[in-house]
């Protein structure tokens, strides 16, 4: 048993002797190994290229985003300067084609105040353009005013003392209401003291005592919401409603009508034949026009007959106009003085008057 056992080692450490002899000579000579540059990764000679063919394209990206900046807001710049330029064009346009709208109704202006005159006094402010004249004509002498109206608060109707019944005279209207001028409107009736308005009246929009149908003679006259005159004889509510007035009074008779004379009743020729005359006119472009004659007194003598006053209308290039209040209650107030002669020697006491502020 034991020889077999030392066969088997000996046959083990033969086989094992040339491995071992291996390893003790490694051990004793120390052998260095050396590997070829191969051996080892190499850097691609592409890639220093790669990274300066970057730096370049981004620099010459910027390059180009400069210039076209550049090429935006000059364009940008020049467009601005279009526009500024266009918007001077247009305003300058829209200028001229104003001035030149415009023209017809200087034209027209210059032409019916031609045959007024030369303005005594002119009053222009944002509200109105007031132009007051004397006028001379064979048998009397009279006042114009000339009214251009820019607000619908320039005019407006009261009442005496601002009282239906109540009465007072223009000048005092006027002074009460800090106004700029002012004349006598409708007709009148005393009853029990007071003095009221004639017939159908309106304020504010408003009827003061209800609306009364016309009758004889009578008529309407006053401003409506587009600062025009509107006036005749109404038969009923709804007939004057349609005109939309604001403001008006009543009083006889009716002069002209689109330029053209209007009969006037027997009675009114007569009656007195020549008085003080207070008249309300208007222009083609809703001028107003108020005339004012004197007259010594309400005997016929002296003053105006309504013939006449139509032909001076029909003169000053009037449209429509219609007569108002004459005699001792014609009035006429500019800037705070009386610039007729009251018949009466003093002005009338009235329940109506017109007034006019800057």
């Amino acid at each position: 048993m034991n020889i077999q056992i030392k066969h088997l080692n000996r046959l083990a450490l033969l086989a094992c002797a040339p491995f071992i002899g291996m390893l003790i000579w490694v051990l004793s000579s120390s052998p260095s190994v050396e590997l070829s540059q191969n051996a080892y990764p190499q850097p691609s000679p592409q890639a220093p290229l790669a990274v300066e063919q970057l730096s370049g394209g981004i620099t010459q990206g910027l390059d180009e985003a400069k210039a076209i900046a550049g090429l935006t807001a000059e364009s940008i710049k020049k467009s601005a300067w279009l526009y500024d330029q266009t918007n001077k064009d247009m305003s300058q346009i829209v200028k001229t084609a104003n001035a030149q709208a415009s023209r017809p109704a200087q034209i027209y202006d210059r032409r019916i105040t031609r045959k007024l005159g030369s303005p005594s006094d002119v009053v222009q402010s944002d509200k109105l353009r007031a132009q007051l004249f004397y006028v001379r004509a064979a048998n009397f002498k009279g006042y114009a005013l000339k009214v251009k109206l820019k607000s619908p608060d320039a005019m407006k109707m009261v009442l005496g003392n601002d009282t239906f019944g109540g009465a007072e005279t223009t000048l005092s209207a006027v002074k009460r209401h800090q106004a700029l001028a002012g004349v006598n409107a409708g007709g009148f009736a005393d009853q029990r003291g007071k003095r009221y308005p004639l017939s159908t009246t309106m304020m504010d929009g408003k009827y003061v005592n209800g609306f009364e149908p016309s009758f004889a003679d009578l008529f309407f006259v006053g401003l409506n919401k587009s600062m025009q005159l509107v006036g005749g004889k109404y038969m009923s509510r709804e007939q004057l409603d349609k005109e939309e007035p604001v403001f008006g009074a009543t009083f006889v008779p009716v002069l002209l009508k689109d330029g053209l004379r209007q009969a006037i009743p027997l009675k009114w020729q007569v009656s007195p034949k020549r008085a003080p005359r207070t008249v309300v006119a208007n222009y083609k472009d809703d001028q107003l026009l108020f005339l004012v004659t004197d007259g010594a007194d309400e005997s016929g003598r002296s003053g105006a007959t309504l013939a006449e006053m139509q032909i001076l209308l029909q003169r000053f290039g009037a449209v429509d106009a219609y007569n108002l209040d004459g005699g001792g209650s014609s009035s006429m107030i500019f800037k705070g003085r009386v610039v007729n002669a009251p018949s009466d020697g003093t002005l009338r006491k009235l329940s109506t008057h017109f007034l006019f502020f800057d």
